[in-house]
């Protein structure tokens, strides 16, 4: 299988399954010096962590992060960054009366098609536990980021038809309700909404909102790199992601030229914009602003009703998933895209280095 690296100079490889002994990242390219513990890493972990609430899988995984190597008295050490997390509550036999059929919503049926075989045991590397390497790439990411003033947030704006206004946004609330969302009030009406999901046997999906701040004009390669299309790419290799949309997304193409250029202006020698409809990103390069990007979070796909399906034997059937699920994966997958968003930014900023003849004299010569 190829397909599970990611990055071009600050590159990760993820690897393990669902139901194996482990999964984990290694890292490539991470300077040297960088402060890094594995309690950095942590915290981005239990942001993702099955067992949090009444909305995750109960799956009870500490998801305990080990660092194997890169990392000596307390700092990288310039070598590929090794992280591991055992699996150490994982129930194969919650799959067995389904092993030979295909769950609707799932991977199951395009693997098999792929590859001839299937690893049926909650899916194996198309499963959500995938994500575990890309939130601890993206801790590491994430603290380089900080280093240099540069800042990534991620938050629930929507739980199906639950939407935040902008102007109703409290950061200060995100990390205060099960739902991460910035907002408290909201939460407590998504929460409402998820209750009634589960009473159905059904799932909800939303919508996962990522800002970008301190990120100078610049960043992002022309054509095929751009940082909008790196972005959006790194995001969409999100299993559950459906789309994503920069700035005005989609409502851009419902606007006036007049409406949707951001007005340029100056203020104490620096350039600014009057507006941010662009979502910080003008021809595939950062223009200073904050950077906003949004990401639409399918309905989860395991639920408790009966659904029609065919097995690998060609015979239509149907099935009931049982075992433990996510009634919405939203709120465990805020961390996984920021953490994406973390390390893309990242890597077009190392990449970034090469662009100007000065940065290469003022690295070398000062």
């Amino acid at each position: 299988m190829s397909g599970s690296t990611y990055g071009t100079l600050f590159s990760i490889t993820t690897w393990g399954e669902s139901h194996g002994p482990a999964v984990g990242v290694v890292i490539d390219g991470c300077p040297a010096g960088l402060p890094l513990t594995e309690d950095d890493i942590q915290k981005y972990l239990d942001r993702r962590k099955p067992g949090q609430n009444k909305f995750t899988t109960k799956r009870a995984e500490s998801d305990k992060a080990s660092i194997l190597s890169g990392v000596f008295e307390g700092k990288t050490t310039g070598t590929p960054i090794s992280i591991m997390v055992h699996n150490t509550d994982h129930r194969s036999r919650d799959y067995g009366k389904i092993k030979n059929c295909y769950r609707p919503g799932h991977a199951d049926y395009t693997f098999d098609a792929k590859y001839g075989f299937r690893d049926y045991r909650g899916g194996g590397r198309s499963s959500g536990r995938e994500t575990i390497g890309r939130a601890a790439a993206g801790a590491v990411a994430a603290k380089l980021l900080f280093e240099l003033g540069i800042r990534v947030t991620a938050y629930t704006k929507a739980i199906g038809s639950i939407c935040i206004d902008s102007s109703e946004y409290h950061y200060d609330e995100i990390m205060e309700n099960a739902l991460y969302m910035p907002n408290n009030y909201y939460a407590e009406k998504a929460s409402e909404y998820l209750d009634s999901c589960m009473k159905n046997l059904d799932s909800s999906g939303g919508i996962i909102e990522c800002v970008v701040t301190g990120l100078p004009a610049g960043i992002g390669e022309p054509v095929f790199k751009k940082l909008d299309a790196c972005l959006s790419k790194a995001v969409m290799s999100i299993g559950a992601v459906k789309g994503v949309e920069i700035g005005d997304g989609f409502q851009a193409a419902e606007a006036f030229g007049s409406i949707n250029n951001d007005s340029f202006g100056v203020n104490g020698g620096k350039i600014f914009k009057e507006s941010n409809h662009s979502g910080g990103i003008l021809g595939g390069i950062s223009d200073g602003s904050p950077v906003i990007l949004r990401a639409a979070i399918k309905p989860t796909p395991s639920i408790g009703q009966e659904q029609n399906t065919v097995t690998s034997a060609l015979e239509n059937t149907a099935i009931t998933i049982t075992g433990r699920h996510d009634p919405v994966i939203v709120p465990r997958a805020v961390v996984v895209v920021e953490a994406m968003t973390a390390l893309t930014i990242l890597d077009l900023l190392m990449v970034n280095m090469s662009s100007k003849v000065s940065s290469l004299k003022n690295f070398y010569k000062n």
